[in-house]
């Protein structure tokens, strides 16, 4: 009898556009630009991206006003739609809770796992807790011990330990260097080649 399937997959990159690539286009401050697509260590980028804010003295409402005008990637409310009716979906990302309530309402509110920021009185984020480290790769390893057929999608380095972890893991438009490093992850760049994807590894139906 086959396990029953589930699929995680990162939320910016994956689902929604990177939150904070945004927020450097509405602030004109460059080094916001710089991601888990070129920085490994989520927790050093961390640190320097509150730093960023706090000398700029942006706030959580600033960050909330740029989120607010975003919306999911092309077709993926779709997509998710399709993978809900066939399988459990699972978002597992590092960003927190505070910026993704507006996209999880627009994706259908869809379950995710993510962590939390610490708000003074004036709304500055004064520091960011991870919920667990290395949380991806520690979710996957939890719904196999449930005995789920984890499969798993994500496009930077710290998804990499998720894809690993899963019966079967994919990229998904991931920066050019990335699948040079970690050749073993197929490569996908549309979601109906994600969709065929998870199709074969998982035995969903059509």
């Amino acid at each position: 009898m086959q396990k029953p399937v589930m699929v995680c997959l990162d939320l910016e990159g994956v689902l929604v556009p990177e939150i904070w690539i945004n927020v450097a286009l509405q602030t004109g401050i460059e080094e916001l630009k710089i991601t888990t697509r070129e920085m490994p260590d989520y927790d050093a980028l961390m640190k320097r991206r509150l730093a960023i804010l706090h000398q700029h003295k942006l706030t959580i409402g600033d960050i909330q006003r740029v989120i607010d005008n975003m919306g999911p990637l092309e077709g993926a409310t779709a997509f998710v739609g399709w993978l809900r009716e066939r399988c459990q979906v699972i978002i597992l990302s590092d960003t927190f809770y505070e910026f993704a309530s507006p996209l999880m309402r627009q994706l259908g509110f869809p379950t995710i796992f993510c962590n939390q920021l610490e708000l003074d009185a004036a709304g500055n984020i004064v520091a960011h807790h991870m919920r667990l480290q290395n949380q991806k790769k520690h979710s996957v390893a939890a719904f196999q011990a449930l005995n789920f057929h984890v499969m798993a999608a994500g496009d930077a380095y710290n998804d990499t330990a998720m894809l690993g972890e899963a019966d079967a893991g994919f990229f998904f438009r991931p920066p050019d260097h990335l699948p040079k490093e970690f050749p073993q992850f197929p490569v996908t760049q549309t979601y109906d080649e994600l969709r065929n994807a998870f199709q074969r590894a998982g035995s969903l139906r059509p």
